[in-house]
C-alpha cells in the first residue's frame, strides 16, 4: 500500500503512475548548475507562481540543510528531475543552494568516504 502522502502518485502495482519528466516539464536540465552535494535549504519565503505537487514536497523536506542526492531519493525522482524542480525553487526563491566546498566537508575526505562505504555496506 502506498504512503498517505505518495498516494495519488504511487501505485504499489503499477508503479509511478505519473512519468518523472512530466513532473519537470520534460525539462532536463536545471536553471543553475547543482552538485550532488550541494545543500539546498528553505529560505521561508512564498515561492511566487504554480507550484506542482512535487515541487511543495520537495521544499517540504529543505526545512534544515539538505544534499540535493538525498532529496532525489526521498523524492524518488531521477537526478536531473530533482535538480530542475530544485532550481525552480531558488529562481522563485523559496530555497538557497550553497556549493559542497561551503561546507565543512570535503568530497575527498577520507573519513567521510569511509563513513558512506561504512553506511552502504550496512544496507546491503
Amino acid at each position: 500500500m502506498a504512503a498517505a502522502g505518495d498516494a495519488p502518485w504511487l501505485d504499489d502495482a503499477a508503479g509511478r503512475l505519473v512519468r518523472p519528466f512530466t513532473v519537470s516539464n520534460g525539462r532536463t536540465r536545471p536553471t543553475m548548475a547543482l552538485d550532488l552535494l550541494s545543500q539546498v535549504r528553505a529560505t521561508g519565503a512564498t515561492p511566487l507562481g504554480h507550484l506542482g505537487p512535487e515541487h511543495a514536497r520537495a521544499l517540504g523536506l529543505c526545512r534544515g540543510p539538505l544534499p540535493v542526492a538525498e532529496l532525489a531519493a526521498r523524492l524518488r525522482l531521477p537526478l536531473a528531475v530533482t535538480k530542475v524542480l530544485l532550481a525552480d525553487l531558488v529562481d522563485c526563491g523559496a530555497l538557497t543552494a550553497e556549493p559542497p566546498s561551503a561546507f565543512r566537508h570535503h568530497p575527498t575526505d577520507r573519513a567521510l568516504l569511509e563513513a558512506v562505504l561504512d553506511g552502504l555496506r550496512r544496507r546491503l
